[in-house]
């Protein structure tokens, strides 16, 4: 059976639309007041190595989990729910933008928008 991290075209398609996922985060007002203290080198690292494991194209994850890596931002910056969307939305455009299939977007937003992952990135 063939991964969405397969599907979406491997390391390189995960690279590259980290990278554009980033320039849309960080250009986005709802959102990039988040990063404005981050070193995006490596938070962009961390993404590649997120959603490789995500996507099925890792077995393993090092980093924080998602609760743990996010609860500095609920408590300290406000993050919430909205927030949570706009990343996704953020996601799927860079994803329409690089030419995936609706359907292949479809299952990346299931993966994204999954409650029990909304939970954990908004610490609830």
């Amino acid at each position: 059976m063939t991964t969405l991290y397969e599907n979406l075209g491997g390391k390189d398609a995960v690279n590259i639309a980290v990278d554009k996922f980033y320039g849309h985060v960080l250009n986005d007002e709802r959102i990039k007041h988040f990063f404005d203290d981050i070193d995006m080198e490596k938070q962009r690292g961390h993404q590649k190595a997120f959603l490789t494991y995500a996507f099925g194209g890792s077995s393993t994850y090092d980093g924080k989990t998602m609760r743990e890596s996010h609860k500095h931002l609920v408590e300290d910056m406000g993050l919430n729910g909205e927030h949570f969307d706009a990343v996704v939305e953020n996601l799927v455009k860079t994803l329409q933008e690089l030419g995936i299939s609706d359907e292949l977007i479809q299952e990346v937003g299931a993966v994204a928008a999954a409650r029990e992952h909304k939970m954990d990135v908004l610490n609830r």
